[in-house]
């Protein structure tokens, strides 16, 4: 692939790239010398599920494997024990050990439904960091004013709100920017709310006599209500590990508008053909298609017939209300909080005439366990519970 292509893939989706030209160089150079570049992208193991917000980078990341490039996926298990204030209005509670390294082995489990473990190298900054002596953490502070740091949008933000910051925070962009002059970086990718922390990195290598990396920052993908960031903990989101059938469901509850970026940032189709689609087929596509990356090949068909099977069997309504679960575990305190039912002796009685059915089957438990599908309340009312 000649260099103009490799940009042209390499940009799709992103926010910012810093610099442009530095990257074509960095290319031009690989391609001629054969060498490939050393592409940085740092996690967190604050959480052990990954979502559809995470393969956005995840997936850049592999565009620049498949070109042949050394990825090196870098665990903050250091870092960690800091927490990344990044939108934080408050420090983040010290993670433990046991906790780090659960969330680790997850982590790796998860990643290589994207990347290539063969070409992927897996690398943990606490055997640097943990390494450095405090003399050597002074000098690399030197590097750093703290006229810079409160510079920073949050930590702005908290000054003028009066609230507290740690000195400790003061550390956490400083050790990630510290990760690209020991790893040698040429490209670092991030969230585009990582910009300070990616810039750091840039900082840090110039000041150590290193070339700057290319910065790359990607979109926080909104989740299913269109609105907010993915988040597990705002319950709008679509699980990698999800099963088929929900990942499928979930995919179709969205709006055509949030669709079309899903399609630019999750996957490499064309989109002036996506757009040319009617948006019910490309949405069911774009469903197949994640249900796809995730799962075994048949997946995706079966869900699909899964999903068509259910709308087509008692006339449900195409366009039906979307309720997100987000921590909910019982049915009825679901409907009744939510003024579905009135009550819970309404409830008992839609239960008892048969008038509650998921996915067309019928609700026999007054305790039955939410989980996502086509509810249907009476006879005209249905809820896609996402």
């Amino acid at each position: 692939m000649d260099i103009p292509s490799q940009i042209k893939l390499l940009t799709r989706g992103t926010t910012e790239v810093i610099n442009l030209p530095s990257l074509e160089k960095k290319l031009f150079y690989s391609q001629s010398s054969g060498l490939p570049l050393r592409i940085k992208a740092g996690f967190d193991p604050t959480a052990p599920d990954m979502h559809l917000g995470h393969t956005v980078l995840l997936r850049k990341l592999r565009q620049f494997q498949d070109l042949g490039h050394e990825i090196l996926f870098l665990i903050g298990d250091f870092t960690a024990q800091i927490g990344d204030p990044t939108g934080k209005d408050k420090l983040r509670p010290r993670l433990e050990k046991a906790e780090i390294e659960a969330n680790t082995k997850t982590y790796r489990e998860q990643v290589f439904k994207i990347l290539d473990p063969n070409k992927t190298k897996v690398l943990f900054n606490s055997s640097w960091l943990g390494a450095l002596s405090s003399a050597e953490i002074l000098r690399l502070s030197r590097n750093v004013t703290v006229a810079q740091m409160l510079a920073r949008a949050d930590f702005k933000q908290r000054m003028e709100e009066g609230k507290e910051i740690s000195i400790l925070e003061f550390f956490y962009p400083l050790l990630q920017g510290y990760d690209s002059v020991h790893l040698k970086a040429d490209v670092e990718l991030g969230g585009s709310d990582q910009k300070f922390n990616l810039l750091m990195g840039r900082q840090l290598q110039e000041a150590h006599g290193c070339e700057p990396q290319v910065v790359m920052m990607t979109p926080l993908l909104e989740g299913l209500d269109g609105v907010a960031k993915m988040s597990k903990s705002l319950g709008n989101a679509i699980g990698i590990n999800d099963a088929p059938s929900e990942m499928f469901g979930k995919v179709m509850s969205i709006c055509d508008e949030l669709m079309y970026r899903y399609y630019e940032t999750l996957t490499d189709c064309d989109l002036p053909e996506i757009k040319a689609m009617h948006p019910k087929a490309a949405k069911e596509n774009l469903a197949a298609l994640l249900v796809r990356q995730f799962h075994k090949a048949d997946a995706a068909d079966k869900a699909r017939a899964e999903f068509q099977k259910v709308f087509s069997q008692g006339d449900v309504p195409q366009d039906i209300e979307t309720v997100f679960l987000a921590g909910e575990k019982n049915l009825a305190d679901m409907l009744v909080t939510r003024k579905i039912v009135a009550s819970k002796n309404e409830f008992r009685r839609l239960l008892l005439q048969g008038a509650l059915t998921l996915d067309g089957h019928r609700l026999e438990s007054e305790d039955g366990v939410l989980r996502p599908g086509v509810l249907r309340v009476g006879k005209k009312r249905f809820l896609r519970l996402v």
